[in-house]
């Protein structure tokens, strides 16, 4: 038994556990609050796609004379082949049975239906991504051939990652939800309310909270919440979550209320441990009696909005450690939609989720919903605490690699992280979302790499600099190219995020912004992106000053979700048409190709010709070398002890004695010669300098000390040896 229940609905991501739950479960681990947490979409998943299961999905699909396209014939015809496969396809995907790859990647093994049919050349498109790339992404094929014959013969609402997304999509009013949850329980439906009723008689819990991020998750959380209160009406059961979050602001439908006892509004810790209080002892006894943190409720048939507690929230320091038990780790699975090594970050490999920083510490882009709790409340965390709670998770999940979930990670924070991660000898993989700012220098990318990380994705968004600046982004198409290139060039990949239909946009800024992408993509710069068209949020500084940017929102009557608003642009174009040409390109792009054709290509009408040069993106990188350095920049040596040789060095009659330092590294070596005295100056001070090393010099400080013993610092700093060492890991930052 159990005080709370903790549900991520169907479905989010296959790959690994949303955190949400996760992060709320540490907390309440503080407070020695008991709790269970079940990811339901993957454990739907599994049912589903078990060999049981689809033997089901068959039978009812010819018995409902469902079969009616050439490819859901195609693959009920291969059905046998399906069934024999799809338990040993989903063991593999879990990361078991590696030599199975071969298998998969074999002549005729997996059978075929209409996802496979744009593969022509698969060693060509995987390049050098390996076999057991290859074989997951036919093995992702095989299971999207098997969830098209789902959509179209059992349940048009399935997918992977949403359920019935349509419904929680832009859902100003409750009545379609509400009729669509009148009807009887889907099959998928069945299949959810069978692991969660059985779930239920091992827990018994007194509240069930139902984390909703996403559109998609909505409707089975509806439904799942109908199940309790028509089976367990005791159970008290709450939402909370980004949906509600950003959604249900301005709820004021009360039906909402035959569902759940609560919704719950921004960082949930206190919110729940209020509710818990409040379930366990809901007399006037209690001190939290009625007294609420931003939660929605019905009292007398009305809708009531409780923020009546006087306690604060709590500091992002003192919520514990997110914690994973309870949640299938080994069960989840790993899939590659796109033989893009960046790309699958974000479905491919099991990843503990982690947060350096609440909020946004730019919060100014006037697209963003910077006027919520969870953009406009910045907090950052110590790196120490960060990687004291890397540790732990490790300890726990067994897995090193971390997604950090942050809005867009401070680049202080970051270059701090890296360095407690190095100090303590950490091996561990991350990746994280960024602001492309000037702060990610060369060095500073080059120390990010050391410390593991191996991604970045940030927002390019409109490449445009005048759209840049409406957008209030604090980046010009310049600066992106810099510090993406500095990513690249240390090793790090990196993905965009891309916009269009951004108000006031002109065709041509489209068409000019696409060309900036392709150099971007040719140049290696970037190597993933993500084309999204522009929506308008009722939080943001433009929805909330729409004129200012020359759009008109049409409004309509609020009663359940308010957030995307729909919208003309006084420019009249319709950037609807655009969608299919960005997307074509950027595809080919991540592949790798495309880059010679005329952007005309990508299009079925016509556009004009871009007015961007054709090196603007490679005379980006043209600057002369800066030969200033600040004297509070902090000095680290990444590398390691070099070997000494000694030998005499003879000129116009007079000898020198002099050091050699060969320095090995992972990929090779390189050498410095120096005059003996300054060589045992530098090889002490490298010593010093070691980013392992718990004191940071600044520049100032090793200037003075250079200038203790020699003369010139500056001409020795500026000198052949030290650019060699600047080019392989003595950083300035």
């Amino acid at each position: 038994m159990k005080e709370i229940l903790f549900i991520t609905p169907p479905f989010t991501q296959l790959n690994t556990p949303y955190p949400a739950t996760a992060y709320l479960k540490g907390f309440l681990n503080t407070k020695k609050i008991s709790s269970f947490q079940m990811d339901l979409g993957i454990e739907v998943i599994l049912e589903l796609f078990s060999k049981k299961r689809l033997h089901e999905v068959f039978n009812i699909a010819f018995e409902n004379e469902k079969l009616s396209s050439y490819n859901a014939q195609r693959i009920y015809s291969l059905k046998e082949e399906y069934l024999n496969k799809i338990d040993a396809v989903l063991t593999f995907l879990q990361g078991k049975n590696q030599t199975f790859a071969r298998q998969i990647c074999s002549d005729n093994f997996l059978p075929r239906a209409s996802r496979f049919e744009q593969l022509e050349d698969l060693d060509w498109v995987f390049g050098s991504m390996g076999i057991q790339d290859k074989a997951k992404h036919l093995a992702t094929l095989f299971l999207e051939d098997l969830s098209d014959f789902i959509v179209e013969c059992i349940d048009e609402n399935f997918g992977f990652s949403r359920y019935a997304e349509r419904l929680g999509k832009s859902a100003n009013s409750f009545n379609e939800l509400y009729e669509s949850l009148q009807e009887e329980p889907s099959y998928i439906d069945t299949i959810s309310l069978k692991i969660l009723e059985d779930k239920l008689q091992e827990i018994q819990p007194k509240l069930i909270c139902i984390s909703v991020p996403f559109p998609g998750n909505l409707y089975s959380a509806f439904r799942c919440a109908q199940f309790l209160k028509e089976k367990y009406p005791d159970i008290k059961v709450s939402m909370g979550g980004g949906f509600p979050n950003t959604e249900l602001r301005s709820l004021t439908d009360v039906r909402v209320f035959d569902f759940f006892d609560y919704i719950t509004l921004d960082d949930g810790e206190l919110p729940i441990e209020l509710l818990l209080s409040n379930v366990l002892n809901s007399t006037s006894t209690n001190p939290d009696f009625k007294q609420f943190k931003r939660t929605f409720l019905k009292e007398d048939n009305k809708l009531v909005y409780n923020n009546l507690s006087s306690k604060k929230d709590y500091n992002q320091a003192s919520l514990g450690t997110p914690d994973y038990s309870d949640l299938l780790l080994d069960k989840y699975i790993s899939v590659i939609e796109i033989a893009n090594p960046m790309h699958s970050l974000w479905s491919d490999g099991r990843w503990n989720k982690l947060t350096m920083a609440h909020g946004c510490y730019w919060g100014k882009c006037t697209f963003c919903d910077i006027s919520l709790d969870y953009i406009k409340n910045y907090e950052p965390i110590a790196a120490t605490l960060l990687v004291d709670r890397m540790e732990q998770m490790i300890a726990q999940t067994n897995e090193t690699g971390f997604h950090f979930v942050d809005e867009a990670a401070p680049p202080a924070l970051m270059r701090a992280l890296a360095i407690e991660i190095i100090r303590r000898s950490l091996t561990v993989t991350w990746w994280t979302n960024i602001r492309f700012e000037k702060s990610f220098t060369k060095d500073l990318c080059l120390l990010l790499k050391k410390s593991g990380c191996i991604a970045v994705s940030g927002g390019l968004e409109v490449a445009s600099d005048r759209l840049l600046a409406l957008i209030k982004k604090g980046v010009t198409v310049e600066q992106v190219a810099k510090v993406t290139s500095n990513f690249t060039e240390a090793g790090v990949m990196v993905h965009s995020y891309l916009m269009y239909g951004f108000p006031t946009q002109t065709i041509q800024e489209t068409v000019d912004s696409l060309e900036m992408v392709r150099q971007l993509f040719e140049l290696g710069c970037i190597q993933s992106g993500f084309w999204h068209q522009f929506a308008l949020t009722t939080h943001s500084p433009i929805g909330l000053n729409p004129s200012e940017y020359g759009i008109i929102p049409q409004y309509k009557n609020i009663s359940f979700a308010n957030n995307d608003i729909d919208f003309k642009d006084k420019t009249g174009i319709n950037h609807d048409k655009f969608s299919f040409g960005l997307k074509k390109s950027i595809y080919n792009f991540m592949n790798g190709i495309g880059f010679e054709l005329p952007l005309q290509e990508w299009f079925e009408f016509k556009i004009p010709k871009t007015t961007v040069k054709d090196d603007f993106i490679i005379s980006c990188f043209e600057e002369e070398e800066d030969f200033s350095t600040k004297p509070s920049a902090k000095i680290y040596w990444l590398g390691g002890t070099p070997l000494i040789s000694e030998f005499t060095k003879s000129k116009k009659g007079k000898s020198k004695h002099m050091l050699q330092l060969i320095f090995h590294e992972n990929n090779g070596n390189f050498e410095i010669s120096l005059e003996a005295e300054k060589g045992e100056w530098l090889l002490n001070s490298l010593e010093k300098l070691a980013v392992t090393e718990k004191y940071s010099f600044t520049f100032s400080e090793l200037k003075s000390d250079f200038e203790n013993h020699f003369a010139d610092f500056e001409l020795f700093w500026y000198s052949k040896p030290i650019h060699v060492l600047r080019d392989n890991g003595l950083l300035v930052l």
